[in-house]
């Protein structure tokens, strides 16, 4: 049987302001910019770029620790560029791994991406096909 999840988005003012959860953990503010919003929040697109960097990390240090790599320190910046007409989804995608390592080469970096990307992160699978996504991956000592 496929697993489901679930989560729960409460509008929290008299704009768009709203408070998402999901299986307890504290909410999210999702908000959208003024004069729409008040601008006291993500707004959608900013959690979706949140969910593919999120989503290719918690798959990449695995990978990464699988292959006896150290990894002292991780980060992923997204960036995306928007369609000008509505609705306004993302065209392209950039993103930058940068891995703290003091045995892990340029090479592992990019197994470990590609891995994600083909197999693992299901946000990447789900936006690849929309959206052309590129990346960078640096590896400091």
């Amino acid at each position: 049987m496929a697993e489901e999840l679930a989560v729960a988005i409460r509008l929290a003012n008299q704009k768009v302001k709203f408070s998402g959860t999901a299986r307890g953990n504290p909410p999210i503010v999702m908000d959208y910019f003024p004069p729409l919003g008040d601008g006291e929040g993500y707004t959608g697109l900013e959690m979706l770029l949140m969910s593919l960097a999120g989503c290719s990390a918690s798959t990449v240090v695995p990978l990464l620790r699988r292959m006896k790599k150290t990894v002292a320190g991780f980060q992923v910046q997204a960036r995306g560029v928007r369609r000008e007409q509505h609705p306004t989804a993302f065209e392209k995608i950039f993103l930058e791994f940068v891995l703290v390592s003091p045995d892990a080469t340029a090479e592992d970096l990019q197994k470990a991406i590609q891995m994600s990307e083909e197999n693992f992160c299901p946000v990447w699978s789900m936006l690849k096909n929309s959206a052309v996504i590129t990346y960078e991956a640096k590896v400091n000592p």
